[in-house]
């Protein structure tokens, strides 16, 4: 955060703490095994200082996941749940334009917690018609089709169309403000 903007009594304790972080970057550019490494969904608040050459001076832009991307996510987040065979993941992550990874988990886990209330809801009504049998398998509830649909009811982007366009627009503004980019040629 700008140490400039900062208010009170919490802002003296913020620049405190980027003055602490700037002094210990500093002191790391001997070591060359080591790697610091930020993130950030703010990049418009981060101290120009921080972002000076030697310290953070490779920034990298993460657009949000493109379709490809969405169905590895979708995959990876349903790895250990048990999927329906006629859940097109394609199809979810192709009408999921637009949402980040966090909110395609979101979908993910709310289809799995909808499978398992009507796993346990079943299981209570079969309990009340029928002596339970102790030898019967205890079945893992199957993530369905309408399971996703209902899913995707609540669901929701993070990421606006204008954060993704303030986004692009600092990563570019970022770009061109450093070095000569493609102009610079030793001369013949």
């Amino acid at each position: 955060k700008s140490r400039s903007s900062s208010v009170g009594d919490g802002g003296a304790a913020a620049d405190r703490i980027i003055n602490q972080l700037l002094t210990e970057m500093d002191g790391m550019s001997a070591k060359k095994d080591v790697f610091i490494i930020g993130a950030t969904n703010r990049p418009d608040i981060i101290d120009s200082a921080i972002l000076r050459p030697g310290r953070l001076d490779q920034l990298i832009y993460i657009p949000l996941p493109d379709e490809k991307s969405r169905v590895a996510i979708l995959k990876a987040a349903l790895r250990k749940s048990p999927v329906a065979r006629d859940v097109d993941l394609r199809h979810l992550a192709n009408v999921t334009n637009g949402f980040s990874g966090a909110d395609l988990t979101e979908i993910c886990q709310r289809a799995c917690k909808l499978a398992i209330r009507e796993s346990i809801e079943k299981e209570r009504q079969r309990t009340r018609q029928t002596a339970f049998d102790a030898n019967e398998p205890d079945l893992l509830p199957e993530i369905r089709r309408d399971h996703f649909e209902k899913a995707t009811k609540f669901a929701r982007r993070s990421v606006s169309d204008n954060d993704i366009r303030k986004y692009e627009m600092f990563a570019q503004t970022l770009q061109q403000s450093r070095g000569f980019g493609t102009q610079f040629r030793f001369p013949d």
